[in-house]
């Protein structure tokens, strides 16, 4: 076709005649020809445009007709032209400019007019089956399908990846904006406070946008024309596909694998709590960071509160957050051990705090299966924290030793033990709330050990003890005394058992005294707990050294029937101290006293007793048989003792220490 011939034809129809007549006859014309040069595809489709957005006017007084069927189809001619030329090209709509979309959308609107008109036809009972409607919803299929195309086109070219680092964390320890060294002065109410009030400004600062903000009318548009033509769930679904892949990407973003409860429940303890971790902080930026804004966006493309939004939100992110919930319960079900209760601890503190968005968010009853299974893995990770708190007491009660620990000095299990409770101190509010209805009358492990002179401690002077965790620390406490009581009769040396005891219940009463479990166990468990740290050494002090005082005594050394010293059971005397001594040095150089002060007060106290005794029975004595009789001196003594409780074992092989 050339232009001229065109010009021709316009001029042979003249201005007289019918315009749609005379585009029908173009058309014809144009239809005979089979190759078109790219002038002439251009000037076709501007034609067709043209044509497409051509309506019947109509005067104010005059009464509108139904249009004839010939008039329709000739309508459906021109509109059947543009949406054809487009399909044989393979360009995107919206990368051809704002003039071609909007040509291409009045071409629809057009298309939908006329599936209108042929329904407004007087016999309507063969119209639905007519070959002109059948053929009108062909071409609108057609459009739907190219209308679709483009909506996924522009939504996936636009869609923003998600990169955890935009929600600011403030370390590696995943709490996000939260000041852990000011949280922790306040008390446990204000803490939920502090967290509510950071984690609020953290989404202000850092609101994310999942899609260029810039395509969001574009997709609107296309969204509400396919939704006005009945093919609401082909957008839908398009839509639904790519924002599953979208948070699928963003689960992988955070370090989020797919595993089975099988594949959780097999995993060492090493990786599963480095999952975890990795689990607790996606949680704190997926809810309340990645699935409200993909909420919104879902409410920006399809409408504020209607349906298709809310349905679009859920069936998209449906599958992530119970892939996400569904961790959380293989962690529940799995074997309550004591080294998993922290992690347990941190994943239903993160649930709770969460728990009231995630029903927000899934409100509707369509959403019901994800809330019921958020409240469920709750309620079960509870339910692991009482059982893992129950069982670590059971731990203490079974742990099983055949040798004694060596050097009587502080147990592992003793550490262990006291350093566990005392970090559970961060979780007081959870653990209180948790281990109420474990408490029955403090009837817990520590009254069935086997330890008949420790009882539970029911302090009432601090309204703390009388919390669920206080009077669990207290039994804990009492279960370890026992068990402690249990492993110091492995000791043959009755003075060692005494030396192992005040070891390690010094070092449980000075880490109450000296950190947040003091207001836990009160000031009356400290009180009791130092005396008996003092009572097993004052054992101790008697049944090491109450033997060898015994030899600094007169008692056995005088003559049968007088009142004079016998020299030789004076030497046999001093030789035996000596001896007995030198015994004890050896062994009691290899006991250890961790503490410093209670090693420095229990050599003070040996030798106020010990040294004074033989001072003065050497003083008394000396000149009855010679100093070379007497090994010692008191000051060799006193030196002597200063080496003892340090683990390092010594022997004394020389004959003096002057």
């Amino acid at each position: 076709m050339e232009d001229g011939k065109c010009i021709m034809t316009w001029d042979l129809l003249g201005g007289e005649h019918d315009l749609i007549a005379a585009a029908q006859h173009l058309v014809q014309a144009l239809a005979a020809k089979k190759n078109f040069t790219d002038t002439e595809r251009k000037l076709l489709a501007e034609i067709g445009a043209q044509l497409c957005t051509l309506a019947v006017r109509v005067e104010p007084n005059e009464v509108k007709e139904v249009p004839d069927v010939t008039y329709i189809e000739e309508r459906l001619n021109a509109v059947e032209v543009r949406i054809n030329n487009w399909e044989a090209d393979q360009s995107m709509l919206w990368e051809c400019g704002e003039e071609e979309v909007s040509l291409y959308l009045n071409c629809v609107n057009e298309t939908l007019e006329i599936i209108s008109s042929l329904e407004q036809q007087p016999f309507r009972e063969g119209v639905d089956d007519s070959p002109l409607l059948r053929r009108v919803h062909d071409i609108l299929q057609i459009a739907m399908t190219r209308l679709e195309d483009e909506f996924k086109y522009i939504l996936s070219l636009n869609q923003i990846p998600f990169e955890p680092q935009v929600v600011s964390f403030r370390s590696s320890e995943d709490d996000i904006c939260v000041d852990e060294s000011l949280m922790n002065s306040f008390e446990d109410d204000s803490r939920e406070v502090i967290l509510k009030e950071n984690s609020g400004r953290c989404s202000e600062e850092h609101s994310i946008d999942l899609v260029n903000p810039d395509v969001i009318p574009d997709l609107r548009l296309i969204a509400n024309l396919m939704t006005s033509s009945n093919y609401h769930h082909e957008c839908t679904n398009a839509y639904i596909s790519l924002r599953k892949e979208a948070l699928e990407e963003c689960l992988l973003n955070l370090e989020i694998e797919k595993l089975s409860i099988e594949e959780v429940l097999k995993m060492e303890w090493g990786c599963l709590s480095s999952k975890i971790k990795r689990w607790i902080r996606a949680m704190k930026v997926f809810v309340p960071h990645y699935l409200t804004r993909e909420k919104y966006l879902s409410e920006q493309i399809f409408g504020d509160s209607g349906p298709m939004s809310v349905s679009c939100f859920l069936e998209s992110s449906k599958l992530s957050i119970l892939q996400l919930l569904n961790f959380g319960g293989a962690i529940a079900i799995g074997p309550h051990e004591p080294e998993k209760l922290f992690r347990v601890l941190d994943m239903y503190e993160v649930l709770t705090d969460l728990v009231t968005e995630i029903d927000s968010l899934f409100a509707t009853e369509d959403g019901s299966s994800v809330r019921i299974e958020c409240h469920e893995v709750l309620e079960r990770l509870g339910d692991c924290v009482r059982s893992t708190a129950m069982e670590f007491e059971n731990a203490i009660a079974t742990n099983v030793s055949t040798v004694p620990f060596a050097g009587g000095g502080i147990h592992h299990l003793t550490k262990y033990v006291m350093n566990y409770i005392r970090l559970l101190i961060d979780y007081n509010a959870i653990l209180n709330l948790l281990l109420k209805d474990c408490q029955k009358e403090d009837v817990t492990l520590a009254q069935t050990a086997k330890a008949p002179t420790m009882k539970l401690d029911n302090e009432t002077d601090c309204s703390l003890t009388t919390l669920p965790m206080a009077i669990y620390f207290r039994s804990v406490s009492c279960v370890l005394e026992a068990k402690l009581n249990e492993k110091s009769t492995l000791y043959k040396d009755a003075s060692l058992q005494h030396f192992f005891m005040m070891n390690n219940i010094h070092y449980m009463a000075q880490k109450v005294m000296n950190s947040e479990l003091r207001s836990h166990f009160g000031d009356e468990w400290i009180r009791k707990h130092n005396w008996k740290f003092q009572q097993e050494a004052i054992n101790y002090e008697r049944a090491s050294w109450s033997p060898i005082l015994a030899l600094l005594k007169e008692d056995g050394l005088y003559h049968a029937g007088s009142k004079s010293i016998s020299k030789t059971l004076l030497k046999e005397r001093f030789r035996t101290f000596h001896l007995v001594f030198e015994d004890i040095y050896k062994s009691q150089t290899s006991w250890v006293i961790s503490d410093p002060q209670l090693r420095e007060d229990l050599r003070i106290s040996t030798s106020l007793k010990v040294i004074q005794a033989y001072r003065a029975f050497h003083g008394r004595h000396v000149s009855e048989i010679g100093e070379k009789y007497t090994k010692y001196h008191a000051d060799d003594l006193e030196e002597l003792i200063l080496d003892l409780f340090e683990a390092s074992q010594k022997s004394l092989q020389s004959s003096h220490r002057r």
